[in-house]
């Protein structure tokens, strides 16, 4: 049976990709999802991984006073609940589509961006997710959660 679309639905406003472990992340209006590979360009694209894309909500960059990409995040959502999302919930991203794979669990770099975030951002640092059909994905696309 094929995924229908939900009602409930956020958009892209911000895009990062990094080509290096330990480069800043920079800023981008378009990425190319791959499938089972990740954002093309960025240093966590690799076949069969759970973290090919880190997506985090815009909501809570603001509440943290925090950048977008400040976390190494790819893409940041607006109007969109992605924290606690099921493994294997889909969401359509302008052309491509990715499947959540598993809350990001905050790291000691999360610390070194502002102190004591890794505990006050536990549960909310993000979601991962990997790509299951490729495609283009832009600034200002819609996101809507699939639902079977």
């Amino acid at each position: 049976m094929p995924a229908k679309k939900s009602n409930a639905g956020g958009r892209v406003v911000g895009l990062f990709l990094s080509p290096r472990h330990g480069l800043a992340m920079k800023p981008h209006r378009q990425a190319q999802a791959r499938e089972n590979h990740g954002l093309e360009g960025d240093t966590h694209a690799r076949p069969d991984s759970l973290r090919q894309v880190l997506l985090l909500e815009s909501e809570t960059l603001e509440e943290f006073g925090l950048a977008p990409g400040a976390l190494k995040e790819n893409i940041v959502t607006a109007g969109i609940r992605l924290a606690g999302l099921s493994a294997g919930t889909r969401l359509r991203i302008g052309d491509a589509l990715l499947e959540v794979t598993i809350d990001c669990a905050p790291c000691v770099f999360v610390d070194s961006v502002q102190t004591g975030l890794r505990e006050k951002i536990r549960g909310r640092r993000g979601t991962l997710a990997r790509v299951v059909q490729s495609g283009a994905i832009r600034v200002g696309d819609p996101v809507g959660l699939l639902t079977l």
